[in-house]
């Protein structure tokens, strides 16, 4: 990947701001495994480095660390069971032993990248990525979900000087796992959509020359849908391509505005909510690509059926809030809400621009019956029930997600508007 291309393109945007990223190599092609340590050395990464991965992600990527040593790099492997979430108490334990190590390599993907994104931040060591599976647009992201007190938060650290893969490795990945990486791509509709309508709102920036960055990896992901499933490497290596040019939107922008609207935090709802009980979630970008889905129902259908508004101010029962809530997530909760996103909100404003709202919306979502059958196609999680969210669930995170983050999301004014989004899903 031209990484200076893309930072020669984005020189004196209209945005008027200057964008750059940490990341200095992007390496996918077939059989690179056995390149690794070239290409890491090409790239001055450091060649005293801890080695971070599961047993899964070790076996797609067999050979690695031989490769590596005869490279010179002295390796020190630290290899969990298998890593099914990023808690605080794993990234604690890398930084531990980072103490005599100069860079950290994570192996494989999702929890295991974001544990050593922020360990590696932290420890003030270079961070980079052996990627095993196109599975979640966090590769080259600045940022990651951690979960501590059952609340997953998006921690700000750095993106990783070099991220490596090999689209054979990527092609073999289980099927689920490129499922969610694909269901995790389709989420960029909503958030290029909630990330405009917040300029609209509230004069949050926002750059088009990063939405288009973003939405051109989408397509790229997109038109990949029939071979999502299979063991092809083109489409493997576009879909990875795809996904690091949604991480360096994020970075680019210096939010995860590009990439995550609405969608991404009712997935985050589902997430804890089932870590406050003991029940592992499944793959984020599963349930995001159900949200997603979701998503794109509703605030179509809103565009269509809801020509005009009469907002009134916040009506939100706080006390059903923290209800929706366990009590160890209360804290982060008012934290977040303290004060809350809508104070910005002019109610006079909201009236008069709702016809450009409509506008975003109808101009930049795709048709959601069209999508479904992509993502059926590509093998994805389609309904709750995929997802293992019931009912009940269901109304919850549709109505209490927007609570978690302090960002302005369509789905935070609904209330304002009179609007019950259950009545918008069909």
């Amino acid at each position: 990947m031209d990484l200076q291309k893309l930072l020669r393109n984005l020189e004196n945007c209209p945005c008027g701001r200057a964008h750059t990223f940490a990341t200095r190599m992007v390496e996918i092609e077939s059989g690179l495994l056995a390149r690794a340590g070239e290409y890491l050395a090409r790239a001055n990464f450091p060649r005293n480095i801890l080695l971070v991965s599961d047993r899964p992600a070790m076996t797609a990527a067999a050979g690695l660390t031989d490769v590596l040593r005869a490279a010179g790099f002295s390796v020190t492997e630290h290899v969990w069971d298998k890593m099914i979430y990023a808690r605080i108490e794993q990234v604690r334990e890398i930084e531990a032993l980072l103490g005599d190590k100069d860079g950290v390599l994570a192996v494989g993907t999702g929890s295991v990248n974001d544990i050593c994104r922020v360990a590696s931040y932290n420890t003030g060591k270079q961070f980079a990525i052996f990627a095993t599976a196109p599975s979640m647009d966090g590769f080259a992201s600045d940022s990651a979900p951690i979960i501590e007190n059952n609340f997953k938060t998006s921690i700000p650290c750095e993106q990783p000087a070099v991220i490596l893969a090999d689209t054979k490795i990527l092609a073999a990945a289980p099927a689920e796992l490129k499922a969610a990486g694909f269901g995790d791509m389709v989420a960029k509709y909503i958030g290029i959509a909630d990330w405009q309508i917040a300029n609209v709102l509230i004069d949050e920036y926002y750059c088009p020359a990063i939405a288009e960055i973003t939405m051109r990896g989408t397509k790229r992901v997109v038109e990949q849908y029939a071979a999502v499933s299979g063991n092809d490497e083109a489409a493997a290596g576009a879909i990875m391509e795809g996904l690091i040019l949604s991480g360096l939107g994020m970075k680019l922008a210096a939010s995860s505005r590009p990439a995550s609207g609405a969608e991404h935090v009712v997935s985050h709802y589902w997430e804890c909510h089932k870590l406050a009980r003991g029940i592992w979630p499944g793959y984020h970008g599963d349930k995001v690509g159900v949200a997603s889905l979701l998503m794109l129902r509703a605030y179509r259908n809103i565009a269509a059926r809801v020509t005009s508004v009469d907002p009134v101010a916040d009506p939100t029962d706080w006390s059903a809030v923290y209800a929706a809530y366990d009590e160890s997530q209360h804290p982060d909760i008012k934290r977040l809400n303290t004060p809350t996103i809508t104070d910005k909100v002019d109610l006079a404003r909201l009236k008069n621009n709702w016809q450009k709202i409509r506008e975003i919306i109808e101009t930049l979502l795709p048709d959601p019956d069209e999508m479904e059958r992509m993502m059926r196609i590509a093998g994805c999680a389609i309904t709750p029930a995929d997802v293992h969210v019931d009912a009940a669930l269901l109304a919850d995170g549709l109505h209490y997600h927007p609570y978690m983050r302090y960002r302005m999301l369509l789905t935070r004014i609904l209330p304002m508007l009179g609007l019950d989004i259950m009545d918008y899903l069909e």
